[in-house]
């Protein structure tokens, strides 16, 4: 099918973000807030900054700030995401990004004079601060790496240019990408981004599969030495910042504002490579086998096991499961999920234009806004509950903290996420007790949740990893290299097991998370502590959901390891993801005995 405009898109299948500002007007009138509040704060405290009293009152005014323009960027920014051909928003967004460029150079100097305080003044405004304690504390930790006000303001003033590699990005792959219908089995197919990641990557009929995956290979590769210079253009700009700012690495500094060591990140990357690996090959060779296949393709590696008994889900019956499968989260979770449907927190649509993938925005003091493309998959249904452990998480934090402590580690930021996919097949596993329905509830588990997480942005976490080593030893990287690297990295990971074809080795075109630092191996982090988390709830029931709400809230006032341990999970020592490799070859191991059984 070929995909509708935007504006042929029924209205219920869209999100509403009349609950930011109901018109454009409402936004105009904070722009001219946070314009009129920046300008005073400039004025009454700009080079007085010199007591407790002074800083924190700035800090209180600086709060608002920041909320103000979270909102207006939100409302710009969720605009563009779900049409990026409309040129009005475009230009929107372009205006407000460099209003919040302006007003971060111009209040840069909070930052930096607070940091040039006394240290008997500093300690004195982190004991008397009540919602700016934290905020300060982050100051003093980033003292050493502060560079001269006057180049923090030439910086915050050039945060737009210096997002500009990511926009490319985007206005690559979603505006100037036009797929051409492409051929199966003499006959004509649609094609375009999302209808390849959403529908063609889970084809069952491998003919099909297999020649869409050419066809969408053959429309990147047009686009893979302009992708390559803005992501190059991306690194960089992170190695000139990291070098200028004290920092050994790139990786060094990508990993400090996550509050984690480089051990953490460096085992996550080599523990699944090394260990999660033969598991996954075990995995491939079954789908072979069960398919029927020649040869195990890249192309080939989304395949359900069971993919005729994969019901179709409709957006209406997905309330069921959402409220059912999270329900152990408490009666207050399940009337967020009744109020992120009847108030449109979702945008549903397939539309052209349109992000891929899925996310959740949430910003402060607002509902959560939920971006995906819903396709009538089981598949969906984990996605959308993927999402909602995110609106429920910063529903938490947002009511509890300030909007200082809501800026949660990247590095325990997709647990609350992957717990939802982990408690939504646990509900699904109780539902039903025939063999074949376990077995396609395990395979989701592992079609969906722990490849999406632990295999998919992994490998992408391994090949990034490498980009970094090349970038921090004076090189750069170009589409042949990128090309190279994410070859070599799939080639490590599925061994001989899977055919890697120079179509899969422009995987790498097909990530914006490279865009926003460490992100990739994230996933695979938060779901280490999600796993271990589910099973100490399956085990524990009511008490350990009770540790886990008061994770949900506490934002960002504690960091990643702290989290994890009030949560029962201790991310210092390799246990817990070594426990939940093992974890996941059990499933792989039962779904092959299961299809055993049913085959006999």
């Amino acid at each position: 099918m070929e995909l509708k405009s935007r504006k042929d898109i029924p209205i219920e299948l869209t999100w509403d973000l009349s609950s930011i500002y109901k018109t454009e007007e409402e936004m105009n009138q904070d722009i001219e807030k946070v314009t009129s509040l920046s300008s005073r704060i400039l004025q009454d405290y700009k080079g007085k900054l010199d007591s407790p009293q002074k800083v924190n009152a700035c800090l209180d005014k600086f709060r608002e700030v920041e909320r103000l323009l979270t909102l207006i960027n939100h409302y710009c920014d969720l605009a563009v995401a779900v049409d990026y051909y409309d040129t009005y928003n475009q230009e929107r967004n372009e205006r407000i990004l460099s209003l919040i460029s302006e007003i971060s150079s111009s209040l840069s100097f909070i930052n930096s004079e607070i940091s040039e305080l006394d240290e008997s003044i500093l300690s004195e405004s982190i004991a008397s601060a009540t919602d700016n304690k934290h905020f300060l504390e982050d100051i003093l930790r980033n003292k050493p790496h502060r560079l001269h006000p006057e180049t923090e303001r030439a910086l915050a003033a050039l945060s737009k240019t210096m997002f500009a590699p990511y926009q490319i990005y985007n206005m690559i792959k979603l505006a100037d990408m036009k797929f051409a219908p492409f051929m199966a089995e003499e006959k004509e197919y649609p094609l375009s981004y999302t209808l390849f990641e959403n529908n063609y990557e889970y084809e069952q009929n491998t003919a099909l599969r297999r020649a869409a995956f050419t066809a969408f290979s053959e429309k990147l590769r047009e686009y893979e030495n302009g992708t390559a210079a803005a992501y190059n253009t991306h690194v960089q700009t992170e190695k000139t910042l990291a070098s200028l700012r004290g920092f050994d690495s790139v990786i060094d500094s990508l990993l400090f504002p996550q509050k984690v060591t480089p051990d953490m990140y460096h085992r996550q990357i080599d523990l699944i490579m090394e260990k999660l690996a033969p598991h996954m090959r075990k995995y491939a060779r079954l789908l072979k086998k069960i398919h029927k296949l020649d040869r195990m393709e890249f192309a080939d590696l989304k395949i359900a096991v069971d993919p005729e008994y994969d019901p179709k889900v409709t957006i209406e019956e997905s309330k069921t499961y959402m409220e059912k499968g999270l329900s152990i989260l408490g009666e207050d979770y399940t009337e967020m999920i009744k109020t992120a449907y009847r108030d449109r927190w979702v945008d549903f649509a397939q539309n052209a234009g349109k992000s891929t993938g899925g996310f959740c925005a949430s910003p402060y003091g607002k509902n959560s806004f939920i971006l995906l493309s819903w396709n009538d998959r089981m598949s969906d249904v984990f996605t959308l509950a993927h999402e909602l452990g995110h609106a429920g998480h910063f529903k938490s934090c947002n009511n509890s903290q300030s909007i200082f402590d809501t800026y949660v580690s990247s590095y325990f930021v997709e647990a609350p996420s992957t717990m939802n996919e982990l408690l939504m097949a646990h509900y699904l596993l109780k539902t039903n007790p025939d063999p074949r329905f376990r077995r396609w509830v395990l395979s989701c588990m592992i079609g969906n949740t722990y490849y999406h997480n632990c295999v998919t942005h992994l490998i992408e976490a391994a090949y990034q990893r490498e980009v970094y080593r090349i970038v921090d030893k004076g090189g750069s990287v170009n589409a042949e290299t990128l090309s190279r690297l994410m070859t070599e990295t799939l080639q490590k990971f599925w061994g001989e097991e899977v055919e890697i074809s120079d179509d899969a080795a422009l995987t790498w075109m097909r990530q914006p998370h490279y865009y926003m630092g460490l992100y990739s191996y994230t996933y695979s982090a938060g779901l280490t502590i999600a796993t271990q988390v589910c099973k100490r709830i399956e085990k524990e029931g009511v008490c350990a959901v009770e540790d886990w709400k008061k994770v949900l809230a506490a934002g960002s006032t504690l960091d990643p390891a702290d989290l994890s341990a009030l949560a029962g999970v201790d991310i210092t020592t390799d246990t817990p993801l070594s426990d939940t490799i093992s974890y996941i070859g059990g499933i792989i191991d039962e779904i092959e005995r299961l299809t055993e059984e049913l085959e006999q």
